[in-house]
Parts: C-alpha cells; sequence; structure tokens
C-alpha cells in the first residue's frame, strides 16, 4: 500500500512559511505583498476558487483584492483595467480567473499582464523561462507539483516520468520541470496509441486529462509515484484522473482527490505572489 502525499498537509506548512516570509517583508519594506484577482461572470466553482485565494493571501498577512466584472465587460474595458494594475505601485500580482467570456482573447489577458506581475506564471516570458531553465515565475499547479514530488525524498534524477495531458497550463510545465531534474520525460494524450505501455514503464506518473479514473491498476508500475491532477465530479463526488482506490495498492506515493494537488496550487500560489513582491520592490 502506498504513501498518501498530503497536499492539504504540505500546504499548511507552506502558508506558514509564507506567513513568516510577509511578515519579514512587512517589516523590511513597510509595505505587504497585494495581489489582486479579476473574476468575470458569476460561475459558482470560479468564484469558490477565487475566494479560497483570497481568503489564502489574508491569512498569510498579505493584501488581497477582488475586482469581479459582469460578464458584460468588454475586451477593451478588461485590457484597459490591467494596464492601470500594471501602474500602480500598490499591485505585485494580478490573476485574471480562467477562462474568461468567449468576446475576450484569452492570450491577449495573458500578454497584457507584466511579466513581473504575473502570478500564475503564464505569460509568454515566463513560459520561456520554463522551457529555457532561466528564472522566471513558475506556473502554481507544476509547481506544486514537484514540490510534492520531493517531499517524497525519492531521486527524480534517472527517473522515466509520464506526463499524460500536454494543456499549457499544467501537461508542457510538468514535463519542462520533471527534464530539469534530469528525468527521462515523455508526455502522452487524447492520440497516444500505447499508453498502457508507457504507463508501466513510469517510475512518475502523471495524469492531467480530466478523465475519471482513466489511469487503472494495471497501468500502474509497482513502486511508482502517482500525481493526480484530474478534478472531476461524478455522481456528486469528486474523483481524479486515477482509480485511487485500486492504484494505492501498487503505487509508493500517491495524492488524493481531493486533498492532493489542489491546496498546493493555492500555496504555490502565494509563494509566487512574494516572488512577485521581490521582483518590483527589492531592486
Amino acid at each position: 500500500m502506498s504513501n498518501i502525499i498530503s497536499g492539504k498537509e504540505l500546504s499548511k506548512t507552506i502558508r506558514q512559511e509564507v506567513k513568516e516570509e510577509v511578515a519579514k517583508l512587512k517589516e523590511k519594506f513597510n509595505k505587504v505583498p497585494h495581489l489582486v484577482v479579476i473574476i468575470i461572470g458569476e460561475d459558482p466553482a470560479s468564484l469558490s476558487y477565487v475566494k479560497a485565494k483570497e481568503r489564502a493571501c489574508l491569512r498569510a498577512g498579505m493584501k488581497s483584492t477582488l475586482m469581479r466584472k459582469e460578464e458584460s465587460i468588454t475586451e477593451e474595458e478588461l485590457l484597459n483595467l490591467i494596464h492601470e494594475l500594471n501602474n500602480d505601485d500598490d499591485v505585485h500580482g494580478i490573476l485574471v480567473q480562467l477562462p474568461v467570456p468567449g468576446h475576450i482573447d484569452d492570450n491577449k489577458v495573458i500578454n497584457a499582464i507584466k511579466q513581473e506581475k504575473d502570478v500564475d506564471g503564464f505569460h509568454p516570458l515566463n513560459v520561456a523561462s520554463v522551457h529555457l531553465g532561466t528564472p522566471g515565475i513558475l506556473p502554481a499547479t507544476p509547481k506544486g507539483i514537484m514540490t510534492m514530488l520531493k517531499s517524497t525524498n525519492t531521486e527524480i534524477k534517472g527517473k522515466n516520468a509520464l506526463v499524460i495531458g500536454r494543456s499549457n497550463i499544467v501537461g508542457k510545465p510538468v514535463a519542462m520541470l520533471l527534464l530539469k531534474e534530469h528525468a527521462t520525460v515523455t508526455i502522452a494524450h487524447s492520440r497516444t496509441q500505447n499508453m498502457k505501455e508507457l504507463a508501466l514503464q513510469a517510475d512518475i506518473l502523471v495524469a492531467a486529462v480530466g478523465r475519471p479514473n482513466m489511469v487503472t491498476a494495471d497501468m500502474v508500475k509497482e513502486g511508482a509515484i502517482v500525481i493526480d491532477v484530474g478534478v472531476n465530479r461524478v455522481d456528486d463526488k469528486l474523483v481524479g484522473d486515477v482509480d485511487f482506490e485500486a492504484v494505492k495498492e501498487k503505487a509508493s506515493f500517491i495524492t488524493p482527490v481531493p486533498g492532493g494537488v489542489g491546496p498546493m496550487t493555492i500555496a504555490s500560489l502565494l509563494q509566487n505572489t512574494i516572488e512577485c513582491f521581490l521582483m518590483i520592490e527589492d531592486k
């Protein structure tokens, strides 16, 4: 039976570290990191997630501002708002909750946020830094995944890693971060034909496709580390992309859903907000 990597418990440690760091920053700079989150529309899931981010910031001693905008906001109005926040010296981090309504171009929104205020790590220059291995803001979920992997005290170097999913937000950056740690990395996706064969070779398996219980026990190598990024609602219950109950009998470490990667994403976002603060204030 595997060890459970509790993102809930690990994130508590990180949040405490962030809180202590914020107190030091306040003493040194006479101000605290300020994160502004913009949410458009009334999607309940997005709103709940955004409020969780806001609570986490406040508990860490940061300043948090939530800007709720009507779905009718124009692209120009949103870009103008981002421009104002870019030029506001009191704002250190800007996050626009995605997805935005269809009449607004996601890429224009992402590109509009200054690189040094991009707490999500989605700006092209931050994306480039992941691929080049140079300093930059890492996307929160991949950053959290790497923290979870390292918490197992397992050497990543030389291991076979399979990332199932190729999104710009999770799949691709996780693959690059694993490569940076000297893993041998394979990316699989919906058109991969030999998925089971690849999965059975993986010492580290990251599932990020959004298909409930897609990764079954017969796909997992004995002793593998399994990171489940998926959050799927099935019969009013949240489940991951991994068949947790079956796979936990084979894996050496596994993340649960809920309580795994999710809390680590928010904890990593707090770390990113501090990084943005330092990029702006500690020059």
